[in-house]
């Protein structure tokens, strides 16, 4: 099934209370002190108003299924390896593109991972089936994009993750289980998750993950998240489970960032990332934030620069345990989330960098340059995992 699951949960308690009723309803018998309960009053205004709210907001929730569902799309994908044959399960949006025309389907990458075209079978929302004449692939942001043929299908309206607050209501909807044309319901519980551990152990350069308690389940995989104006935040990608199925903590790639990866891959073919050229402390404790002069371990810790004598962080003159603590007038969190707006920054132009150096703060200068300048022949990985 194309859901990921996380190990960040190590253990998952399940607390239920069942109340069962049995035994002979004739038996049972009011005690002496049995006080007999009033009948209910008549509903007042209040509570008409009440019924009358609700009834409306269930209207409005039917109203965004008959505009999002004519644009969710059922995948069923296969792939060899190892000689089996395994099958993948998920969901898709339709959408266009403001960098090309045409018609795309935006999905997660690991539901179609390694499949040939002929083995991608797309299920549309009026039920007719095709497959995609071209795939597009980034596994660093975990999105693929599917172009298919283009016959005037409603496709859905991006929206702005970023106006998106924790309580926020949204809709998942795709195919669990593969139950096609889902819809489930739930809030935004958290944003800005970023040091996910992926069980197949692949890891994303580019998280920044909302988190919902929307049902998603497997299948749910590449399927919108969708805001009370219809509009698509988010990608459904992975949930947290010790079991396989939806335990109320789910993740979705943010629509601002989704649409960025989609509109490089297909105007260009690739997502071109950002190149900075340090090494980054991934394990950034309290002592060593008190040595350096901070507080907090707050910021992203610079360990190591590499020695490209043209690379943005010489010719910004950035050493080792500098602290970023700003990137281009965002407050940095920590080591995965300057690496994810490195990654995705514009290509040449300048930006403000404060740093943290020597008790005090300071503003450089830097230019980013293309990733893909840095790799090498002989470790083609290598810059992989440098920022």
């Amino acid at each position: 099934m194309a859901r990921r699951h996380f190990s960040i949960l190590s253990s998952v308690a399940l607390l239920s209370l069942g109340l069962a009723a049995g035994g002979h309803l004739d038996s049972l018998r009011l005690t002496k002190d049995a006080t007999a309960v009033p009948a209910a009053k008549p509903a007042g205004p209040r509570a008409s108003q009440l019924a009358t709210a609700l009834l409306e907001s269930g209207q409005h929730i039917s109203d965004l299924a008959v505009q999002v569902l004519p644009s969710v799309v059922h995948i069923q994908a296969v792939r060899v390896e190892n000689d089996r044959r395994i099958e993948e399960t998920g969901s898709g949006v339709l959408v266009r593109s403001e960098a090309i025309r045409g018609l795309f389907v935006v999905t997660n990458q690991h539901v179609v991972r390694g499949a040939e075209l002929e083995s991608i079978d797309l299920v549309m929302p009026n039920g007719t089936e095709q497959h995609p004449y071209r795939v597009f692939r980034d596994s660093e942001s975990d999105i693929a994009v599917l172009q298919v043929r283009d016959d005037g299908q409603a496709a859905a309206t991006w929206g702005d993750s970023d106006s998106l607050r924790i309580g926020h209501f949204v809709l998942a909807v795709g195919s669990p289980f593969g139950l096609s044309q889902s819809i489930t319901m739930g809030i935004v519980s958290a944003k800005g998750r970023r040091d996910l551990s992926l069980e197949a152990g692949q890891n994303l350069t580019n998280q920044d993950f909302l988190q919902t308690d929307a049902a998603i389940n497997p299948g749910n995989s590449g399927g919108p998240l969708v805001d009370m104006y219809g509009n698509v935040v988010g990608i459904n990608t992975a949930i947290a489970s010790s079991g396989g199925g939806n335990e109320g903590i789910g993740f979705s790639i943010p629509s601002n960032l989704a649409r960025r990866i989609v509109d490089q891959l297909v105007s260009t073919g690739r997502v071109r990332r950002a190149y900075l050229g340090v090494e980054l402390d991934n394990d950034f404790s309290q002592n060593t934030a008190q040595r350096l002069g901070l507080r907090a371990p707050r910021g992203a810790r610079i360990v190591r620069v590499y020695n490209q004598q043209n690379s943005p962080a010489v010719m910004a003159g950035l050493r080792p345990d500098d602290v970023v603590i700003s990137f281009n007038g965002i407050d940095i969190v920590d080591e995965n989330h300057l690496i994810n707006l490195v990654s995705l920054a514009d290509i040449g132009a300048p930006i403000e960098m404060v740093i943290f150096r020597g008790q005090q703060r300071a503003v450089v200068q830097v230019k980013l340059l293309d990733r893909e300048s840095y790799r090498t022949a002989s470790d083609p990985r290598g810059t992989f995992n440098t920022r």
